[in-house]
């Protein structure tokens, strides 16, 4: 989950709500630009934090606060295998995005772990078979999954609250077309993408969250509980089309 320290206590953004507004973002994105089996994306988008389940496991720092997902342990090769096999309820294309996600996230990680290595190695090799049955090319398969580690991105800078303020930009990341973006926050509060890759002039986006006034909790299942009850708010974020675009 996603914790935000305010004033008045914890700012809670479950990771399946995250995924959710990544999707509405990708849903903006224009059609006129080359999107492999966009719809499907947008899906995959959607669920690739579907193996985030906060009502599990230990979430809690040693200090007692709410564990924002940055501190979280290492997630079980396990874990991560059933999670790419579930997804492929959805279909291969989905599956396949998946996968490149799971790899992305552990990579790094070969070097010192052989098990993460073999994970990877075995991940590739089932991705490339996905794409000999689809019949698209790597290239395409990494221009859509750019795409969409770039609407998790945005959606991720947004649930942090990382824009900055006073106008000053901030990088998202390199897009599908491998252009840079920035968003900055205009004088009127609203943000601003450059360049505007989307449809329209001007959209809104949302995501639940969940407010607690507790700073530190004895158990996961106390903090669970507090979670159920906890009041909720929906975020609002508008984004317009900078005016010398």
């Amino acid at each position: 989950m996603i914790v935000n320290l305010q004033n008045t206590g914890w700012e809670i953004i479950y990771h399946r709500a995250h995924a959710l507004l990544a999707a509405q973002i990708a849903g903006h994105w224009d059609l006129s630009k080359k999107t492999y089996r966009l719809y499907e994306t947008i899906a995959a988008i959607a669920h690739h934090d579907n193996l985030e389940k906060e009502w599990e496991d230990d979430q809690l720092t040693e200090a007692g606060a709410p564990l924002d997902f940055t501190l979280e342990r290492e997630t079980a090769l396990e874990q991560l295998s059933q999670h790419v096999k579930e997804s492929l309820y959805q279909g291969r294309w989905v599956a396949l995005l998946i996968s490149m996600h799971m790899c992305f996230l552990n990579q790094g990680r070969q070097d010192e772990d052989p098990d993460v290595a073999q994970f990877v190695q075995a991940q590739y090799r089932q991705q490339a078979q996905w794409r000999d049955d689809l019949g698209v090319s790597k290239e395409e398969a990494e221009a859509a999954y750019t795409y969409m580690r770039w609407c998790d991105r945005l959606s991720l800078i947004l649930c942090q609250r990382q824009v900055p303020m006073g106008g000053r930009k901030l990088e998202i990341t390199n897009g599908p077309d491998g252009q840079q973006y920035h968003i900055v926050q205009s004088e009127s509060g609203d943000l601003e993408v450059a360049p505007w890759p989307f449809s329209c002039d001007q959209f809104t986006v949302t995501v639940d969250a969940c407010y607690l006034s507790q700073l530190k909790f004895e158990s996961n299942p106390a903090l669970t509980a507090a979670l159920q009850e906890a009041p909720r708010k929906t975020l609002t974020w508008t984004l317009n089309r900078p005016s010398d675009a």
